[in-house]
């Protein structure tokens, strides 16, 4: 028979391997502390070299767990969709400072307060487009519960995980849309607040093959030669659904900040500004839709 300590020794040389045993065993990871000299199930122990089969050949640990957590949320994660990233709560963090709810509203929390959208009252009407697994719109929907939240997603698959979260999750201020991009939403539907995180890697661009990162759908991380490509396509359209005074927020590359800035300003927004991540690289951009007179 083959202990916990044992079967440790033996993935070593795999990342994770500890979770990937906890996993396999179904217990946490400080029960394998506790415990390294119980002895493993034969079914365990076939999951556990199975799935660190699965890890050396650069399958995400979210794949092989079925999980991954976002804003303190357990999500469902497969194939399908993206693996949530931590840099994306900046989207999240960004638009919840932007939009403060009704009892932390009497606190400054932007260092240039954002025009008076038209409800402030807490009944915001969100949208969250290429949801995949539903991390931003749940995060939101968890958040500000009042709030009226439409998120869409061009993947059936990637849309059925995202609705299954929320069922999980007994989020119920949320409507599901399938479709690209905005043509995924009811004609003539707008919103205070835009948020996107969509594919920006360059098609050629070496870290595509990362690890983890190729067993990723490519619809959801590569956007043509330069990576804007879908960047160009959901700011050029948020004007069309967003209030007057509402808000688009978009995630990039490090390096695609000026870049984003400039089409923010070629579509009608300002108070343009980009926000880094925890690592201090440009990661969000946000601007206010300011339609001309």
């Amino acid at each position: 028979m083959t202990t916990v300590r044992q079967a440790l020794e033996e993935g070593r040389s795999i990342e994770d391997a500890r979770l990937i045993l906890a996993h396999a065993v179904g217990r946490d990871p400080a029960w394998l502390y506790a415990w390294p000299e119980r002895e493993l199930e034969p079914a365990q122990l076939t999951r556990y070299r199975e799935l660190l089969r699965r890890r050396a050949a650069g399958e995400p640990l979210a794949y092989l767990t079925g999980e991954k957590e976002f804003w303190s949320l357990p999500l469902r994660v497969t194939p399908a969709t993206l693996v949530p990233r931590p840099e994306t709560e900046l989207l999240v963090e960004s638009a919840l400072r932007l939009f403060p709810a009704p009892e932390q509203s009497g606190r400054r929390q932007e260092p240039t307060p954002p025009p008076e959208p038209e409800d402030r009252s807490g009944k915001l009407k969100a949208l969250d487009l290429g949801t995949g697994s539903g991390a931003i719109a749940l995060a939101l929907a968890a958040e500000r519960p009042a709030w009226k939240i439409a998120a869409t997603d061009v993947s059936a698959e990637a849309l059925a995980v995202a609705k299954e979260n929320a069922q999980r999750l007994r989020l119920e201020n949320l409507r599901f849309f399938q479709g690209d991009w905005y043509e995924a939403l009811p004609p003539g539907e707008r919103f205070q607040l835009i948020l996107c995180n969509p594919p920006y890697v360059a098609a050629e661009d070496p870290n595509l093959r990362g690890d983890g990162v190729a067993h990723e759908p490519p619809s959801a991380l590569a956007a043509g030669r330069d990576g804007l490509e879908e960047l160009r396509l959901v700011i050029a359209g948020a004007p069309a659904r967003l209030e007057a005074g509402g808000w688009l927020l978009v995630e990039h590359g490090m390096d695609q900040g000026k870049a984003v800035r400039r089409l923010f300003r070629q579509a009608g927004f300002r108070s343009v500004e980009t926000r880094r991540d925890l690592a201090g690289r440009d990661r969000a951009t946000l601007g206010c839709y300011a339609p001309s007179p």
